[in-house]
């Protein structure tokens, strides 16, 4: 039995059209008058569909691929290609429960089922797919990758079993449920989606160790480098000195390792892109840096006084989480589908995918603009009409990427 990938990822691109459209309805809310709904029932919907039902659900299938590619054909050993399309079922399910019952209930019964459940089913794909990594040859750099993902999405769930505990025993202290929430996204964005999509792109690269020294030690720079660079996101709780040092060279750590692998990458990589679209390589540049933007802040947010503005100012907290969630991860996984011809790369797909970074570099324009001039409480006119026009582009971008994906589509011959 296949994976039938291309089947999977077509849920992958309508769950981002989902994700834009609820963007768009938040942004609408708050700029214009639309009384129904509760926006902040909108945010946990966006916010919970987003990681399961367009982040997770796509890597889970692209990974999956890796395993169909470079699995061993070993007889009585094969990958269990009918279990993996069962935990995608699931998967979406629980993800698509949320999307509906968020929106209805907020935080409810019937939400935390699908959410708790949800991770479960990333428990049940974790230890599947750890298992099946077996039968990758380990000469792949891409294996530790892929398993450094899984861990820190199994430990990133520690969080969201710390919030229910408080809730359910009604204990809740302000810096420990803003702490806790932080460890979940830190491990959700900086491990399992970071170290997943690395994976992705070693895989794509080629890479191997007997080429370059660095291919092997930048994993283990990141990996020890995460755990510590979560406290960059606890900060403003006047952590002890020596716990500041280390956060503080967790982040140094991390950019070193970034800029060097792009330097190495450079070296030994070469001409790798020519052959490829001019938009595939317009977006997998825009990734890198918007990545090493995203690394030098972390390092930048270590200067106490930059720290304290930062989480100080809602715009520059959700300016930072589109900049990885969105510049970062989101338009690296459009990069790998199209890179990989999952689906046939025509005209409009290219129109779309450029048009949705475009509305992506836009957003983050607006919402820098909006932190820094709340440093000192000025007011951007129109500010929220702005974001609404932009968040109209990203929509419009991932409708026509996603429609003219899923529809068919006749391949001309080759002539």
């Amino acid at each position: 039995m296949q994976l039938k990938a291309k089947f999977w990822l077509q849920f992958s691109l309508l769950n981002l059209l989902i994700v834009a459209s609820l963007g768009l309805l938040m942004r609408y809310k708050i700029g214009f008058e639309f009384p129904f709904l509760n926006q902040k029932n909108l945010q946990h919907s966006h916010s919970h569909f987003a990681f399961a039902g367009w982040i997770s659900h796509t890597l889970m299938v692209l990974m999956v691929g890796f395993l169909e590619n470079k699995g061993k054909r070993e007889e009585g050993k094969g990958i269990r290609m009918a279990l993996y399309n069962k935990i995608l079922i699931a998967n979406l399910i629980c993800a698509y429960g949320m999307l509906v019952f968020f929106i209805i209930q907020g935080y409810a019964a019937l939400s935390i089922v699908f959410s708790t459940a949800s991770i479960f089913v990333a428990y049940i794909f974790g230890y599947q797919f750890w298992k099946d990594l077996k039968q990758v040859s380990p000469e792949w750099l891409s294996v530790p990758w892929f398993k450094a993902a899984i861990f820190f999405n199994v430990i990133s769930s520690l969080g969201t079993f710390f919030l229910a505990f408080m809730m359910i025993t009604k204990n809740i202290h302000q810096n420990e449920y803003l702490a806790s929430i932080y460890y979940y996204l830190h491990f959700q964005y900086n491990g399992w989606f970071f170290f997943a999509c690395m994976g992705l792109l070693f895989h794509f690269l080629n890479l191997k160790s007997t080429e370059h020294p660095f291919f092997k030690k930048v994993f283990w720079l990141f990996f020890t480098a995460c755990i510590p660079a979560y406290f960059l996101s606890t900060l403003w709780l006047n952590l002890p000195i020596w716990l500041y040092v280390l956060t503080v060279v967790a982040a140094f750590v991390q950019s070193y390792a970034w800029l060097k692998l792009l330097a190495v990458l450079a070296q030994t990589r070469k001409g790798y892109f020519e052959n490829y679209p001019f938009f595939l390589r317009y977006i997998i540049l825009f990734v890198a840096v918007a990545c090493s933007i995203k690394l030098l802040l972390q390092l930048g947010s270590t200067i106490p006084a930059l720290s304290q503005l930062a989480f100080g100012f809602r715009p520059i907290v959700i300016a930072y989480l589109h900049l990885v969630l969105l510049a970062v991860i989101s338009l690296f996984l459009l990069f790998y589908i199209y890179v990989n011809h999952y689906f046939y790369i025509s005209k409009p797909i290219k129109f779309g995918i450029i048009l949705f970074s475009v509305g992506v570099f836009l957003n983050e324009l607006v919402l820098a603009v909006q932190g820094i001039a709340s440093f000192s409480y000025t007011l951007i006119p129109m500010v929220n009409e702005l974001l609404f026009a932009v968040a109209v582009l990203l929509v419009l971008g991932i409708a026509v990427t996603t429609y003219h994906s899923v529809k068919k589509v006749k391949i001309p011959p080759v002539l």
